[in-house]
């Protein structure tokens, strides 16, 4: 089977976000011109989600909605059910993206993706695909999957390397989407990054999304800030130049990684 596989070239994502924040930040992130948002069962946010896309009446066929199934839901009886109760919540009748939240030790890989493509032949998702899977994990899953694989979401930022991880991602040609670009809080007050953004007058930010964007991964982001939303979409009118792009990627340092659950986590590559 052929689907298309393309992903909007940047997200807003809903983690630690309260159903207030919700329901403030995301028409503010629909004004400024997201139209991906990344949601999960374990944000805890995805009526608000739902609850936000109807109140400013976006048309379903604008707007791109990922979710996740928490390690909890691995089993035969509560996988399908969980989607369910997710797409009730969102008020949707299928997300265009459904991925399992992190690969755990519970369920083995090949039962993941087969519930994954069960997902799909039920019309609850679009598209399918995995987050925080190490390079074998994504191996099997794409060997395993009837359709493709759509992204491997896993934490991207400029102090943590994961070029092993996107070199086998791109062999596959999976796409890596990333999470905590901003490696909370620690990139806008980077020196090198603000250095690097003062050539173009941008943000330190900007530059480390710019930075992911041109590695070829899907940059998620996120604001508390309305008045700062616009800026992280502000990332496509400058080109960083391979020079800088190595620079940055020399920021990467041993410690880098922020999550890696004990229970939940790969064996990281």
């Amino acid at each position: 089977m052929t689907l298309d596989t393309s992903l909007p070239p940047i997200g807003f994502g809903l983690d630690e976000l309260d159903d207030r924040q919700v329901a403030e930040l995301v028409p503010a992130a629909w004004n400024a011109g997201f139209r991906a948002f990344d949601t999960a069962q374990l944000y805890g946010n995805e009526a608000a989600l739902g609850r936000a896309l109807k109140h400013v009446g976006m048309a379903r066929e604008e707007v791109f909605v990922t979710t996740k199934v928490m390690n909890r839901h691995f089993s035969e009886e509560a996988f399908i059910a969980s989607i369910e109760e997710s797409l009730a919540r969102l008020q949707l009748e299928c997300v265009d993206l459904l991925l399992v939240h992190w690969p755990g030790h519970t369920m083995p890989v090949k039962r993941q993706i087969e519930l994954l493509n069960e997902a799909h032949r039920l019309g609850m998702a679009s598209h399918i695909g995995v987050s925080n899977y190490n390079s074998t994990q994504l191996a099997e899953a794409v060997e395993v999957s009837e359709i493709p694989i759509t992204t491997n979401q896993v934490e991207v930022h400029p102090f943590l390397d994961q070029r092993t991880l996107r070199a086998k991602a791109q062999a596959l040609n999976v796409p890596l989407t990333g999470f905590f670009v901003m490696a909370m809080g620690d990139v806008p007050q980077n020196e090198t990054l603000k250095a690097i953004g003062a050539r173009y007058d941008k943000t330190a930010a900007q530059v480390a999304l710019r930075w992911v964007h041109q590695l070829g991964d899907v940059p998620l982001t996120r604001s508390t800030r309305v008045a700062r939303i616009p800026e992280n979409l502000a990332i496509f009118d400058f080109t960083l130049s391979p020079d800088e792009m190595d620079e940055i990627a020399r920021l990467a340092r041993p410690d880098g990684r922020i999550v890696s659950p004990a229970n939940l986590a790969p064996n990281w590559d």
